[in-house]
């Protein structure tokens, strides 16, 4: 999977040429960088998982798109993870 950055301008403004812009990917987390939060969507036999909905290096925005995931997809199981370890988990039933 190809990983892009994009940097976003002020209108009017040509890219690169803002002395707040960085160039290339400077500034933008690296493609290794550590990452620990992962919120992650299933398949519907919640064997596979289908979608990463997102990675953050922040619990609170690791939480609040958890959250928003499980709003997004409900009937769908959804996990968030610090690692290896799942922190929560919404299991998609409806009752």
């Amino acid at each position: 999977m190809a990983r892009t950055a994009h940097q976003l301008h002020p209108p009017g403004e040509p890219p690169g040429e803002s002395p707040r812009t960085h160039g290339d990917s400077s500034g933008f987390p690296a493609e290794r960088e550590d990452l620990p939060y992962k919120v992650e969507v299933w398949d519907e036999t919640g064997e596979v998982v289908e979608l990463l909905v997102a990675t953050s290096k922040s619990p609170a925005i690791g939480y609040a798109a958890y959250f928003a995931a499980t709003r997004e997809y409900p009937g769908r199981a959804v996990t968030l993870r610090h690692r290896s370890t799942v922190i929560s988990r919404w299991s998609g039933k409806t009752h």
